[in-house]
């Protein structure tokens, strides 16, 4: 369907792509990989002709709808949420009204060879219409802005009274309501609650017939959705079948066997290299020395590709905390709207918080758990109830919030050492490498760092104290599937206690041993992992 030849891209002085290929198939589920800055976005301008090739060709059909959904989303103004998603169907929309104007046509008299003509046209309309799904269209506008949070009660809402967040949502859904032959989807995951992500996960799965080209740090998402993986990186693009599990495991495989095969290459390089030298002055040897040099001339090279080294922090063992970490009795929360009524959140919650528990805190959108932790974390008084905190606790928490009280003029290396005054530089420094701040990237000024550098930063400075106790609201937002792995595995290892909320399915079922559910203002306890609250409940997705 889409095929991308020979591709050569440079930025700057930086290749992104040097003579490399890969295709997109029909109806093919695709996961778009590789580290930060590899290309993965330059890929999806490339096919989407927002930027042009230095080399080589992108052939397409040109009857092939392409939709692009990018993290950029542009002004918004002027139209309601419903209309914003319709409008991005441009050619159904004009053929409908195409259709209406002929419609009108007809009933004017005319003779019988223009009426053969206008009919013939417009059943060539009806049909095209029919098959974009026209007919159809503010329905599946509706269903689709369901499905990602955005309710009938908002459909009219003016677009530009929508957060930022929000407004992500409805330029996923004008792509999505297009419908097209091919779907590119650069991180749609990244402002969505749960909920929406199984509705866009089941929508992709049972609705959509065409291609998918997609990045995501949703792990889960990704496994459930691709059956290949294209691998962006080190100047070249490689394609493997599976999805993203199978992906990491053929990976590593690969590169055992490159690693073999060029220690391999280097020994008959070294041998035959050796015998060039010792016998290069010799006439008896002139035409075998000269045979190998031809040789060594011919050889393809194997090249092993840069790999990004990981760095571990050995976080320092925390102060043990008493038995009961927390204890809240009776809680109950209320905020008071803008227009004085008062909005429940939670009520009657009681509970026991011990001692090297790692609880995930759940709930649809809106039920109340970023309230429920700040009030555990006392950021936020409650309206009724008390809450205990154990002996010898030394408690942290992180929200999205904790961001925007970094000084936008520091430095990452300055902003560790500020919160972590104590440590030398050597541990500062490895710090902020096992939080992939490495080399001179401690030098990065705050102002200059993306969403998910400046989470990871946070996070540095949370877990490099020796605290007993993290809070954590959504940390995994804005952070890539390698950042997120290194915060699992940290807070894996870590010794203290943990109640955290996240989207993020896998880093749950990898992390957590028992589960707060919070619904219609009620907490229901489960004594068990992520994995057996969803038996429990039966809400799989």
């Amino acid at each position: 369907m889409i095929h991308l030849t020979n591709i050569t891209k440079q930025h700057g002085h930086r290749v992104l792509f040097k003579n490399a290929g890969c295709q997109i198939l029909p109806a093919s589920r695709t996961g778009l990989v590789g580290p930060n800055g590899a290309g993965k976005s330059t890929i999806f301008r490339l096919i989407n002709g927002e930027e042009g090739l230095d080399g080589g060709d992108i052939t397409c059909s040109k009857k092939t709808v392409i939709g692009y959904f990018s993290q950029d989303v542009g002004d918004m103004a002027g139209r309601s949420a419903l209309a914003e998603v319709i409008a991005a169907s441009e050619k159904t929309v004009r053929l409908g009204q195409e259709i209406t104007a002929m419609e009108a046509q007809m009933c004017e008299p005319m003779d019988d060879d223009a009426m053969a003509q206008l009919l013939e046209r417009y059943g060539d309309v009806q049909q095209e219409y029919e098959q974009r799904g026209g007919y159809d269209l503010e329905s599946r506008a509706q269903a689709v802005l369901t499905g990602l949070g955005i309710g009938p009660d908002d459909y009219n809402r003016p677009v530009e009274s929508f957060s930022g967040g929000w407004k992500m949502r409805i330029a996923l859904a004008r792509i999505l309501t297009l419908n097209p032959d091919v779907l590119l989807l650069d991180e749609p995951t990244n402002h969505l609650d749960l909920e929406s992500i199984i509705w866009l996960e089941n929508w992709l799965n049972d609705e959509y017939q065409g291609s998918l080209l997609m990045t995501s740090h949703d792990r889960d998402f990704m496994n459930r959705l691709v059956t290949r993986i294209i691998e962006v990186g080190n100047g070249t693009i490689t394609t493997y079948g599976g999805n993203y599990d199978f992906y990491l495991r053929e990976r590593d495989i690969r590169r055992e066997q490159l690693i073999a095969s060029h220690r391999r290459q280097q020994e008959m390089l070294a041998k035959e290299e050796d015998f060039i030298a010792r016998f290069a002055a010799r006439a008896s040897h002139a035409a075998q020395v000269q045979s190998r040099v031809k040789k060594l001339e011919k050889i393809d090279r194997i090249e092993l590709p840069q790999e990004q080294r990981l760095v571990r922090f050995d976080f320092a063992e925390p102060p043990r905390s008493g038995d009961d970490v927390l204890a809240f009795k009776d809680l109950a929360k209320v905020w008071q709207r803008e227009d004085g009524r008062d909005l429940p959140v939670f009520s009657g919650v009681s509970g026991l918080v011990q001692r090297g528990d790692k609880i995930a805190v759940v709930g649809i959108n809106g039920a109340g758990k970023s309230t429920f932790l700040k009030v555990l974390s006392e950021q936020v008084a409650p309206s009724q109830g008390t809450v205990t905190v154990g002996a010898n606790v030394f408690p942290g928490y992180f929200s999205q919030h904790s961001m925007d009280l970094l000084d936008p003029k520091k430095t990452v290396y300055e902003t560790v050492q500020d919160a972590l005054p104590q440590l030398t530089v050597g541990v500062l420094r490895n710090l902020c490498a096992a939080f992939l701040f490495p080399g001179d990237d401690v030098e990065k000024r705050v102002d200059k760092l993306s969403g998910g550098e400046k989470s990871r930063l946070v996070l540095a400075t949370l877990l490099g104290r020796p605290l007993n106790l993290l809070i954590l609201d959504e940390p995994t937002n804005h952070l890539d599937i390698q950042s997120r792995e290194v915060l699992l595995e940290a807070l894996q290892g870590f010794a203290g206690t943990v109640l955290i909320v996240s989207h993020d399915r896998h880093f749950l079922r990898s992390l957590v041993n028992r589960v707060f559910e919070i619904d219609h203002g009620v907490m229901t306890p489960f004594a068990g992992g992520y994995e057996y609250y969803l038996e429990k409940t039966g809400n799989w997705g």
